[in-house]
């Protein structure tokens, strides 16, 4: 069995055994996940291999890309926001954003845009991989063009334009970034290792991202026009991770950079009423926002059956989970968060080999039921 480094509460020492079985099974190749309960630590382990080729282990300040898993600290950002009275979910995005209103899009709120209702799932115009790092690019196009479907009426997945939708609303009422208020406002106060945008000192840390096997990758997989045009307009290449470029860029919906631990700090917030490490960064009427159904339906782009809160997935046909009160959601390739307010429980996993999923799979799911059913015992 592969060797687990890092630290288990006794309770929860059968799930070190889980992750281990999964690096010697070879389902993982490096990884890390991390729990905590009534806002203190509780799991923190990782082991395997940071990179392809088996020579460098996975540390304990190893980070990796983990895709969608950074919409969680997309909209945690903008609850905070709104939770400091500067954002309001009800209003409409041309409010803050007064070019968004061309095109059918006078009335479409920012609820909307964080529930995956907004009908902007993909971008209309051409885009070419280079593109993402452009921020003004990617939001003038966003805001030139037409909903494909009426907003509000059906979820469908804004895999990577979510992220440019909320993080221009941020940046019309702060004046900076979303990535900037993200670390000012609430990794920074946590002393959590968690980048939108992250600055070259940190590549040295960052794990390879193994791709999907050949052929079961998003941009390989057939489905609607929606779908195809979510994956290949401009086209997923987990290779892109590797550049600087994708690194530096701030794409809130897919390049945030972290480890399971900072991941779970972060994400404390949500499970704990607004405090982790000690600090109060919310109310907790503001963090349960996250919990108010928007949308619920097959999603036009995942074609799965969803439901939908306020920038987060809500428990349903996808992902049941055993507390109401939960919120969550996975990235491409495998990673996942899940914020359980019932249990004030965090748990995250981050990895390097993906699976062909696009919101997280059966190796956090295992870790997670490990959990639980040490709660339960």
């Amino acid at each position: 069995m592969s060797d687990v480094h890092g630290w288990c509460d006794p309770r929860f020492e059968r799930v070190r055994d889980v992750l281990a079985q999964s690096l010697a099974s070879g389902a993982d190749q490096g990884a890390s996940f991390a729990a905590t309960l009534d806002g203190e630590p509780v799991v923190d382990i990782w082991g395997g291999w940071a990179d392809a080729a088996g020579t460098v282990p996975w540390g304990q300040d190893t980070i990796i890309n983990v895709y969608s898993t950074t919409k969680t600290m997309c909209a945690l950002t903008a609850l905070w926001l709104a939770d400091q009275g500067a954002l309001d979910f009800g209003q409409r995005v041309a409010h803050y954003w007064p070019e968004f209103a061309a095109a059918g899009k006078t009335d479409v709120t920012v609820a909307q845009l964080m529930s995956h209702s907004a009908g902007l799932s993909g971008f209309a115009a051409p885009m070419q991989p280079d593109d993402l790092y452009d921020w003004d690019l990617c939001c003038e196009r966003l805001a030139a063009q037409a909903p494909y479907w009426a907003p509000g009426t059906a979820p469908g997945y804004h895999a990577i334009t979510q992220g440019f939708l909320v993080g221009e609303v941020v940046r019309r009422i702060t004046g900076d970034t979303l990535g900037t208020v993200f670390a000012r406002e609430l990794a920074g106060p946590l002393g959590a290792d968690f980048h939108i945008g992250l600055d070259a000192a940190h590549d040295g840390r960052v794990a390879e991202l193994i791709p999907p096997p050949p052929g079961s990758g998003i941009a390989d997989v057939s489905g609607s026009d929606l779908s195809r045009n979510m994956a290949t307009n401009p086209r997923i290449d987990p290779v892109d991770t590797r550049t600087r470029a994708w690194r530096a860029a701030e794409i809130p919906a897919a390049n945030g950079h972290g480890n399971a631990r900072s991941v779970a700090a972060v994400q404390t917030l949500m499970a704990n009423g607004g405090v982790a490490g000690g600090k109060r960064l919310l109310s907790e009427a503001g963090v349960r926002r996250a919990l108010e159904l928007q949308v619920e339906g097959d999603d036009l782009v995942l074609g799965l059956p969803v439901r939908y809160g306020l920038g987060y997935g809500l428990p349903g046909p996808m992902r049941p989970l055993p507390n109401a009160n939960t919120v969550f959601w996975g990235g491409y390739g495998g990673s996942l968060v899940i914020a359980d307010m019932d249990a004030r429980l965090c748990m995250a996993f981050v990895m390097n080999r993906m699976a062909g999923t696009t919101v997280g799979d059966m190796r956090a799911g295992m870790l997670a039921l490990a959990v639980w059913q040490a709660l339960a015992a």
